[in-house]
């Protein structure tokens, strides 16, 4: 008998996906099915695995073919459908659906016709002219599809993985090598740890003195694919989903030098074995030791090894190469926030949008459960047609809140919007109805190929409104899915400092926008702000506020500079400041 939650609802996802290709839409009756099922499972507070068909089909969202499916998985550790799926579907071919463009009918198109089964396939046949003359494609698209693949980085042999699907198989594996009786400590690391929005692939470390019952463990999940090698204390696996694990096991007192290692980046440790040698001493992943004596100076901790080289202890998500060795050096290191550090959430949808799957009042009460001090329900506008709230519908939902407001006398409720910025920059609504308002967020939604001239324009104008207090997923993109909006980040980092308004840092995993390389760069900019926004569509959701801070610390943002961080009497003060002008 097998089977987590976890393990279920990543198997369920993936039969969604490959779905997807066999029924040639992504909203299929049965993708949606399982899609729902996934979200059931995720929020089941019993284990599948003690659960009958009958049990499984009593839970709002799970059918019954779903439900027997999962039985099977949890009786006999797999399930046929999805066994033949991924014979049909290898992860070669699903990498194409990642890219703009290339719905599952035009995937299963490009395998048929032209034998196209991965990406360099692709790009072969995209160099041949070969698209062009299949049914719905031309020359124009195979110049936005072959932008597209350069743009998203899925070209040549150095594949990354997108963090929105690396994290959740680290989370999992640390959770089930973790439990283990013979597991002293764990951790991921490498690029995953320091937050990089793609990966190669997954680092799993642990410290424990009997390894050799990890290593049978991790190669025999049920997640593993293959099995890449199996050592006693290292062994690699690549998954359903044609990502490569690494697992390596060292003693207890090797743990912070191996976890401070295998975590890099390769710039940030050779700067770090420059300061151990001039100190007449060497850094590896066993230990920082005397290079004359071999005598152990510190292994155990991170922490220790930084003490002992005289250096604060660097959070992962800096440990770049981008001069914080230096900075903590000279005690110039941003003071970075924390999750507990956030007072407010200002980016947050109910079911009164089109696309929101909690009831308004679940969406308070979570905020409130969760220890916000302040909370913005920020509607999709009037010029989302499916998603927006009509002029009546604001004002029926404005009602609403104003009931609510008696219910939650601690917490602060904003009602306010997410606009639409236009091609032109122009918004939902008219400016008399904005002023009604009391917080607004401001996204592009569309219009992602003008060009960078107008693009920037587009945002400087709607930066300009007094209604508009934040510019909401700056760039647009989707990790891995598609790129950003081209702009003159420059311009448009001036443009927020002197209009005083915020830079929303997305904390969606496929999002992350404002991405950290441009957070690096508008932190420097005098008077600039940010807000780290969950953009809840679900109570669960809310949960995605440590991504997005974990992003503003990659990125360098100082706390001060993150408006809710601030307690609300200073926050609510500067957010009307600007709509009143």
């Amino acid at each position: 008998m097998t089977g987590t939650n976890q393990e279920v609802a990543r198997l369920l996802q993936e039969l969604a996906d490959l779905t997807k290709l066999e029924d040639g839409s992504p909203q299929s009756f049965r993708v949606r099915a399982y899609e729902k099922a996934v979200d059931a499972v995720k929020e089941l507070p019993a284990n599948v695995a003690d659960m009958s068909v009958a049990d499984l089909v009593a839970v709002d969202g799970i059918g019954k073919s779903t439900a027997t499916k999962i039985r099977e998985y949890v009786d006999t550790g797999g399930i046929a459908k999805l066994d033949g799926l991924r014979a049909t579907y290898p992860p070669e071919l699903v990498e194409l659906t990642r890219i703009p463009g290339l719905g599952p009918k035009t995937v299963i198109l490009l395998r048929d016709q032209l034998g196209v089964g991965s990406v360099d396939q692709l790009r072969a046949a995209i160099e041949s002219h070969q698209l062009r003359d299949l049914p719905g494609l031309g020359a124009r698209s195979e110049e936005k599809i072959a932008r597209s693949i350069e743009r998203l980085g899925l070209a040549g042999k150095d594949r990354r993985t997108p963090i929105i699907e690396a994290m959740p198989v680290a989370i999992e594996l640390v959770a089930t090598l973790g439990a283990l009786p013979q597991v002293r400590r764990i951790e991921y690391c490498g690029s995953l740890r320091r937050f990089r929005e793609t990966i190669g692939d997954i680092d799993i470390l642990v410290a424990s003195n009997d390894p050799e019952p990890i290593m049978d463990a991790f190669v025999s999940l049920p997640m593993a694919r293959d099995v890449l090698g199996h050592g006693s204390t290292k062994s690699a696996i690549v998954t359903s989903g044609g990502l490569q694990v690494d697992l390596r096991v060292v003693s207890p007192a090797q743990f912070g030098a191996a976890v401070l290692y295998f975590t890099g980046s390769v710039v940030h440790n050779v700067e770090l074995r420059q300061r151990a040698i001039e100190q007449g001493w060497t850094l590896n992943e066993y230990s920082l030791s005397d290079a004359a004596t071999e005598a152990v100076i510190a292994s155990r901790t991170e922490k220790s090894i930084y003490a002992a080289l005289g250096l604060r202890e660097i959070p992962p998500e800096l440990r770049e190469g981008h001069g914080e060795v230096e900075a903590a050096a000279t005690g110039t290191l941003p003071r970075l926030a924390t999750e507990s550090d956030i007072r407010g959430d200002l980016h947050v949808h109910s079911t009164w949008s089109g696309d929101g799957r909690s009831e308004l009042l679940d969406m308070l009460e979570a905020a409130a459960a969760g220890g916000l001090e302040y909370v913005a329900i920020t509607e999709h506008g009037e010029d989302l047609a499916i998603n927006g709230l009509s002029r009546d519908e604001v004002r029926e939902e404005r009602a609403l809140i104003n009931e609510y407001r008696d219910r939650f006398p601690d917490m602060v409720i904003l009602h306010g919007a997410e606009l639409n910025i236009g091609p032109d920059g122009d918004l939902d609504y008219d400016d008399d109805f904005l002023r009604e308002y009391d917080w607004c967020v401001a996204s592009v939604h569309s219009q992602f190929e003008l060009s960078a001239e107008r693009q920037t324009e587009r945002l400087i104008r709607a930066m300009t409104h007094p209604a508009v207090n934040a510019i909401g997923h700056l760039t647009g993109r989707m990790i891995g899915r598609r790129p950003g909006i081209d702009i003159d980040a420059d311009a448009v980092f001036a443009a927020a400092a002197a209009t005083g308004t915020a830079l929303e840092i997305n904390c969606h995993l496929d999002r992350l926008d404002v991405p950290a390389d441009l957070l690096r760069r508008a932190r420097t900019v005098e008077g600039i702000r940010f807000v780290i926004s969950t953009d809840s569509h679900h109570t669960k959701e809310f949960g995605n506020l440590k991504w997005g801070v974990k992003n503003a610390r990659r990125g360098w943002v100082d706390k001060r500079q993150v408006v809710n961080t601030w307690p609300a009497e200073r926050f609510l003060k500067w957010a009307a400041a600007k709509r009143t002008l």
